[in-house]
């Protein structure tokens, strides 16, 4: 990926920091829990960071891709004091050095978008979650997220991603999306907030 592309992708991670509380809010509502081990997935992590501060989960990492993104998620858990808590892998969708039933909550913001940039693997997903594990996959603002701080970033925010390649994504073809990797009984989609798949295992 292009050094212009990465900047552009980390620009949309910084404008949206404000989102990121509310977001872990909405996404811990749906998990039930405070402990376990955490993982954020792709290119548009921040949100783990928020969990971090909130004290939910026992381990935190991020399975960081494309190549090139880690730095700046590196950087960042140093300028919020977490850098010897939080594990950065470099990975990949198929999310390589990620094992297998060690995740018991995944999110994976931007996941479904983004066709130029990476192709989503939900099996692969689904493959790292711990029997119980929840993954929270998909995009948007969550339902928790105040009309003030949408006003504030939105625009920016859409421009952003359009020049980044961004596609719109109907339920519909979401659904078959669900059946193609294999996983359509083991998720629901929600569109509360955005447009997001609750995966479990």
């Amino acid at each position: 990926m292009e050094h212009a592309d990465l900047e552009l992708i980390q620009q949309i991670n910084r404008l949206w920091r404000p989102v990121y509380p509310y977001l872990a809010k909405h996404i811990e509502e749906i998990y039930g829990r405070r402990d376990g081990k955490l993982l954020e997935i792709g290119p548009f992590a921040g949100v783990i960071f928020s969990f971090m501060k909130d004290g939910v989960g026992d381990a935190h990492a991020i399975a960081s891709f494309p190549p090139g993104m880690s730095e700046s998620y590196v950087k960042e858990a140093r300028e919020t004091g977490v850098v010897e808590r939080l594990t950065i892998i470099d990975s990949d969708p198929s999310l390589g050095g990620i094992e297998s039933n060690s995740v018991d909550l995944a999110a994976f913001r931007g996941a479904f978008f983004f066709p130029t940039i990476f192709e989503v693997d939900l099996a692969a997903v689904e493959r790292v979650l711990r029997p119980s594990g929840v993954a929270f996959v998909g995009g948007g603002f969550g339902k928790y997220t105040p009309n003030s701080v949408l006003l504030e970033l939105g625009k920016q925010s859409r421009e952003l991603n359009v020049s980044i390649g961004k596609i719109e994504m109907t339920e519909q073809s979401l659904r078959k999306l669900l059946t193609d990797s294999g996983v359509v009984s083991k998720s629901k989609i929600i569109n509360e907030g955005g447009l997001w798949v609750i995966l479990t295992k």
